[in-house]
């Protein structure tokens, strides 16, 4: 089903048959399709706001309608594309009953990865899998969903909620799909990044979209606390800390791209924490020489790892520990770049440099 119009259904009593037993219907099976377009007319309002001139044509169709660059501002485009997930962060809105912020991380995650390539984000798809539809879970979601897209100027061009209860029981996944543009002679690969480079770290908000199978295994399995506690240390309960919305970089990017900035790589800090993607975007005979401690560490991060008695180096590859991107620039580009963050609202700091070395590795330095 197209999360964003469906089909009437009979609502009327399912017939007897000869033997007495009712007719099986949809419903009867879980699927509530009268239940979601109500619930959608909720939503409309938001959905109707993200959107770009670019869009042929409403929401509800069997695809989207797109034309790209229409106003011929690329000579060589090259469409840049991702697709995540927000993963078992979404167990821990289920456990708060709190859905308002997950829309935005799946989008700011997808708008993210996309922009660390010099990307303009167009439109976005979303798949909501859910076993039962039910309010204030649908509405919250696809209003989010919506919001994000607005803020940073991406089409929400359509999506699919797929209702199975047979697969999902109670539970549900949420995942993203982004459509980005450059131009090709503009593409940032990292292939620029030479010895002597700064390494420009961008603040996180918490733990972002990832390492949440292992904050959950230590705070709730293994320290045994609930969403409600509040820590000594943490200034808010554990389920606060960990809905908080995933950043989106964005709006600094595209400052530092209208202003010339030279961005020789950048990286989003996911999944594999610094260690795994500062190194996807080095060229051979490059380190990245990261320096703990440039920006502020989370303290839902601190707890985690006391609580678990983690590893500092395991830390590093599950969380981004405070810094949710990097930029990597030559030396006499820091002004102009940390300017460029600084108007976007976002803390950001010096974190290290690139270093000759024998392969393209990170290494963390006090």
């Amino acid at each position: 089903m197209n999360n964003h119009q469906r089909s009437p259904s009979d609502t009327s009593p399912a017939p007897a048959d000869e033997d007495g037993q009712a007719a099986a219907s949809y419903r009867e099976a879980g699927v509530d399709i009268d239940l979601a377009q109500g619930l959608l007319t909720q939503v409309k309002g938001k959905l109707s706001q993200a959107t770009r001139p670019e869009v042929l044509a409403p929401i509800g169709g069997f695809g989207g309608l797109f034309q790209i660059d229409p106003e011929k501002k690329y000579h060589d485009p090259v469409m840049v594309v991702s697709i995540d997930g927000v993963g078992t962060k979404l167990m821990v809105a289920a456990m708060m009953n709190r859905y308002d912020g997950v829309g935005h991380d799946i989008v700011n995650h997808c708008v993210n990865d996309v922009a660390v390539q010099g990307a303009e984000p167009l439109y976005f798809l979303d798949y909501l899998g859910i076993g039962r539809l039910r309010s204030p879970l649908y509405e919250q979601v696809l209003g989010s969903l919506a919001e994000a897209c607005a803020a940073q100027n991406v089409a929400l061009l359509g999506g699919e909620t797929a209702e199975m209860p047979g697969m999902y029981g109670e539970d549900f996944d949420l995942v993203g799909c982004i459509t980005g543009v450059v131009e090709r002679s503009r593409v940032i690969t990292g292939a620029a990044i030479r010895p002597g480079d700064l390494i420009i770290g961008l603040a996180a908000s918490g733990l972002h979209t990832n390492g949440y199978s292992l904050a959950r295994e230590v705070l709730f399995k293994r320290a045994g606390l609930t969403v409600d506690a509040i820590p000594d240390g943490l200034g808010e309960s554990v389920g606060e800390a960990l809905l908080k919305p995933h950043v989106c970089y964005w709006p600094a990017i595209r400052r530092a791209l209208a202003k010339e900035v030279p961005l020789h790589g950048m990286a989003h800090i996911t999944g594999g924490g610094w260690i795994d993607n500062i190194k996807r975007v080095l060229p051979a005979g490059t380190v990245a020489e990261c320096r703990l401690g440039a920006l502020p560490v989370p303290p839902i991060m601190r707890l985690i790892q006391q609580l678990g008695r983690v590893e500092t180096a395991e830390m590093y590859r599950a969380f981004n520990m405070g810094m949710g991107m990097v930029w990597i620039i030559p030396q006499a580009a820091e002004k102009a770049a940390m300017e460029c963050c600084r108007q976007a609202g976002l803390e950001a700091a010096v974190a290290g440099r690139i270093v000759a070395g024998e392969q393209n590795t990170v290494t963390l330095i006090e």
